[in-house]
């Protein structure tokens, strides 16, 4: 079977096709390479370096690919940098997608896993949220990612489209093999940086507010090793491709954690303490998002296999220190 795949030299994207070719799919990457990097895709999968928006080449790409399913990662998922340029993010975001799709859907390629976001939720009033809550994004970020939602679920009532939208909650983590991870010069991931203070490329870690309405201060966040996410992609894909009928689901362990906790995380595993301080709030930033994710698990009988933060923590040091 084959699978084209936008932003596949990205964190999520690669660890998708990892897992796509080691259970016997053929994968085609489109990536611009804005943010993605190129090591990222495997030698297996063939990559084709061009906007998303790029009619022409994506046209000749799905009439040679003849590809039984599409899944879209390609973005920009920085929610600081979409505060100051938010019309930057509606573009890339929403309408080079939009087309993208459409291009898609006009050659047939009618079945759409998308990467979605779980701050489309926005600052949730109960502990956990389920995919029926109401959307209140917070920052353009999100309201970028709600509106491609939105596109897909209304294309799909007048067109004959199957989608399945995944509502990620905070990736963290590398592949076990270190075959892919996070490489990013300007990340925000909580445990990105602090892996950079762990390998000497920051001297401290700052946590963006101590007053949010939490337990100690700072926000809680739900952390899904990228593995686990992967595993959720190859069965979407498979449920897809036999015709099941169109669906949302959160992707989390439904546990949440907050931001000083998980610097106690890694200093339980670390010789030395994290080295952090104390900085201002974020603008978009929620103080706490915490999955329900039965949906995904009763649906499919799935059971997460790398639930673990320090797991997490670890795979994500041990990528840190390869790319050092």
């Amino acid at each position: 079977m084959k699978i084209l795949i936008t932003g596949g030299a990205g964190y999520i994207g690669s660890h998708v096709c990892n897992i796509l070719l080691d259970s016997g799919f053929e994968v085609t990457v489109i990536d611009s390479l804005i943010t993605g990097n190129k090591n990222l895709v495997p030698k297996k999968a063939e990559l084709v370096v061009t906007d998303i928006d790029d009619e022409k080449i994506v046209e000749k790409v799905i009439l040679k690919g003849k590809f039984d399913l599409v899944m879209h990662f390609a973005g920009l998922i920085r929610v600081d940098e979409s505060v100051k340029e938010p019309q930057k993010y509606n573009e890339y975001n929403f309408e080079k997608a939009k087309k993208f799709l459409n291009i898609c859907f006009k050659n047939k390629l009618n079945k759409v896993i998308f990467s979605s976001t779980a701050s489309i939720y926005g600052d949730p009033q109960k502990e956990k949220v389920d995919e029926n809550d109401l959307a209140n994004p917070l920052n353009p970020y999100a309201t970028s990612k709600l509106k491609l939602e939105n596109f897909i679920i209304e294309k799909s009532k007048k067109t004959n489209i199957n989608y399945v939208i995944l509502r990620y909650f905070n990736v963290a983590g590398a592949d076990e093999k270190l075959r892919s991870g996070l490489i990013s010069k300007f990340s925000t991931h909580l445990i990105k940086r602090a892996c950079e203070v762990v390998v000497g490329k920051r001297s401290k870690l700052v946590i963006n507010g101590n007053d949010y309405d939490t337990a100690d201060g700072t926000p809680v966040r739900d952390f899904i090793h990228v593995t686990d996410l992967a595993d959720i992609h190859l069965i979407s894909a498979k449920y897809l491709i036999h015709n099941g009928k169109s669906e949302i689901f959160n992707c989390g362990y439904g546990k949440g954690y907050s931001v000083k906790e998980i610097v106690e995380s890694f200093n339980q595993i670390l010789d030395k303490k994290i080295s952090f301080e104390i900085g201002p709030r974020r603008d978009g930033d929620s103080k706490m998002i915490i999955a329900d994710s039965q949906k995904f698990k009763k649906y499919f009988s799935w059971k997460p296999k790398f639930n673990d933060i320090k797991y997490i923590i670890k795979t994500a040091i041990d990528w840190e220190k390869k790319i050092k």
